[in-house]
């Protein structure tokens, strides 16, 4: 039972944790910006500004560098975690979202005179564009430089 407590005092693992969360709050900011209305269901979603992906990886690599040693295979087997998370997050689900929306108007168009075809929607907002990667990367790692002074 004690490994279990174990996890709670692990600070590189709660430090990545908090970075998802305040980017995920962050979301409900900038929609609330951006739409002049609160929308919670950014809290749950994927895609959007800033990535939470990008910001739990960056956090959770410079953690790990900070800790174990920024010459460490660990370091180097988180930091190329972030990688490919941040490029799957920038190119492969944003690519999945853009056909997501082209089979969605698709949908629409061939059957816009059939009411009896009803089909679930494709959900389109899937990725990040760079620039939201960039800005999830660049809150890890505020908030761990942040957290590593507060300690």
């Amino acid at each position: 039972m004690q490994d279990i407590g174990d996890i709670f005092n692990n600070r590189v693992l709660l430090v990545a944790l908090v970075a998802c969360f305040v980017a995920q709050a962050l979301k409900l900011i900038v929609e609330l910006v951006k739409n002049r209305k609160l929308n919670v269901r950014v809290l749950v979603t994927t895609g959007g500004m800033p990535s939470a992906h990008s910001a739990l990886v960056t956090a959770l690599a410079a953690g790990v560098g900070q800790t174990i040693g920024w010459a460490s295979a660990e370091f180097a087997l988180a930091t190329i975690f972030a990688i490919i998370v941040m490029y799957d997050a920038a190119g492969v689900r944003q690519a999945a979202g853009k056909q997501a929306r082209i089979l969605n108007q698709m949908i629409d168009e061939l059957f816009d005179e059939k009411p009896d075809f009803s089909q679930d929607r494709l959900k389109e907002l899937l990725g990040h564009t760079p620039v939201q990667v960039i800005a999830g990367s660049a809150l890890g790692i505020t908030i761990y430089w942040l957290a590593r002074t507060a300690y």
